[in-house]
């Protein structure tokens, strides 16, 4: 009889090459996490649309832009807890098909409560798929390419609202701002059919759960052809499994409570700045004396950089990841900062607009990879989910700053240096996590060295 033989599902991915499986893998999550982009960036394109088929006056458009956003929040901080408990695929494919049909239902809205409702759903779908598809994600990587490939799934979602943006300046005049929802809506359907057939349960989760061996066995085999022989697997968890009966009650347990409230600070601060800045800076720039036209070009430089996270991820992986990220949000604070103090110079206030842009959207895309890697399996759905459903009020918080400063009277320079700071609080932040938390970067280089090794 052949002896029994345990194979660590971690050291396993390190120790082999990323296989065209785990390709197969990322590419279905950067598409749940582009249409995510997509779908959270459409009801933006289309507004002006709305205002003109519908008689709008522009603030009544107000609870159908911010309808989505709180259902981000709610599917956010309901779907981590189901997928710690019922796996992350059903969770994710769930969360896709309600996303489609929402947005596809949207499309056939006749008034602006029927908007707001359809909206609303939608973004639960949007706030449940995109954590999901991070932590399925990273339990796919190895040790020392986690961060970088993490990183690089979710620039999938600039490019979606970059993409969704062209898309719709050709669709609507041709077809109306409708078919931009149906393709919005479509498309996620097609989508959760290819989930349902190709993306496998996450490894370390069925490991975790003590799913049949033969499962757990076939899944690894499409990785690399050396584990017929194993049978039983284990995993390692670089961060420590507690008693906790759930993923919430990890997440805020002692042991990680204070990282938990670090990243969730972070991340709130992150979306301060962003929703401060992508709602209102045409019309800063346009009150400072820019033409609407100028002011608009200018402006939509800022979301642009959000691709720079590929080489913070590259960097994560190599250095302390909390260092890394809390630094990133003190030069965006720096160069938010600067921005006001460019108005009367268009080339500096272009240059310090792309800057602060790639700055504040590199680290803000930086902080999902990190909080995966912060969780053990036990909770890690829940840990970025979290992170990521509380983090959506920040964007609420942005839009109602500048419109309180701006009643207050407060000077271009003013506002600016104002918005600047939740940039410094995110990197505070982040080194009381350091703090409370250590980094072990010489343990993250080790086993980047033995997955190179192999």
């Amino acid at each position: 009889m052949p002896a029994a033989r345990t194979v660590d599902v971690q050291t396993f991915l390190n120790e082999h090459p990323f296989s065209r499986f785990q390709w197969e893998i990322f590419a279905l999550c950067f598409c749940v996490v582009l249409l995510d982009g997509f779908d959270t960036a459409a009801i933006g394109y289309i507004a002006p649309s709305l205002v003109t088929e519908w008689g709008l006056e522009r603030p009544a458009l107000a609870p159908v832009l911010s309808a989505a956003l709180f259902g981000l929040a709610a599917g956010a901080l309901s779907s981590g807890p189901s997928a710690d408990r019922v796996g992350r695929k059903a969770v994710l494919m769930g969360s896709v098909l309600i996303m489609g049909v929402a947005c596809l239902m949207s499309a056939f809205a006749s008034s602006l409560s029927q908007l707001v409702v359809w909206r609303f759903i939608t973004g639960v779908g949007l706030g449940a798929a995109m954590p999901n598809a991070v932590t399925l994600m990273s339990e796919y990587c190895p040790d020392g390419r986690r961060a970088t490939l993490t990183n690089a799934m979710f620039c999938g979602f600039p490019l979606g609202a970059a993409f969704g943006g062209f898309l719709a300046a050709w669709m609507i005049p041709q077809w109306g701002w409708r078919s931009v929802l149906v393709l919005g809506g479509t498309t996620p359907l097609v989508l959760t059919v290819l989930i349902a057939l190709l993306l496998p349960e996450s490894v370390r989760f069925m490991v975790a759960r003590n799913q049949p061996v033969e499962r757990i066995r076939s899944v690894l085999h499409r990785i690399a052809a050396t584990v017929p022989d194993a049978t039983s697997f284990v995993m390692h968890e670089k961060a420590g499994v507690t008693a906790a009966k759930s993923g919430i009650g990890m997440v805020i347990s002692s042991s990680y409570l204070a990282g938990s409230v670090s990243l969730w600070v972070a991340y709130f601060m992150g979306l301060v700045i962003f929703y401060a800045l992508i709602n209102w800076m045409p019309l800063l720039f346009k009150d400072a004396g820019l033409s609407p036209q100028t002011a608009a070009l200018i402006s939509a430089l800022f979301p642009l950089g959000g691709v720079g996270a590929i080489l913070f991820g590259w960097l994560m992986d190599r250095f302390n990841a909390n260092v890394i990220i809390a630094v990133g949000f003190a030069l965006t604070a720096v160069s938010v900062y600067a921005i006001g103090q460019m108005a009367g110079n268009l080339a500096l206030l272009v240059v310090a607009v792309f800057v602060a842009g790639t700055l504040m959207n590199t680290s803000q895309s930086s902080l999902p990879a990190l909080a995966a890697g912060f969780y053990p399996t036990q909770g890690r759905a829940t840990g970025v989910a979290w992170m990521l459903g509380l983090g959506r009020f920040g964007g609420v918080a942005g839009s109602f700053l500048v419109a309180e400063l701006a009643r207050r009277q407060l000077t271009f320079s003013e506002i600016f240096a104002i918005v600047a700071i939740p940039g410094l609080i995110a990197a505070a932040a982040l080194m009381v996590k350091q703090i409370a938390h250590p980094d072990d970067t010489a343990a993250l280089v080790a086993a980047r060295r033995e997955a190179l090794g192999h």
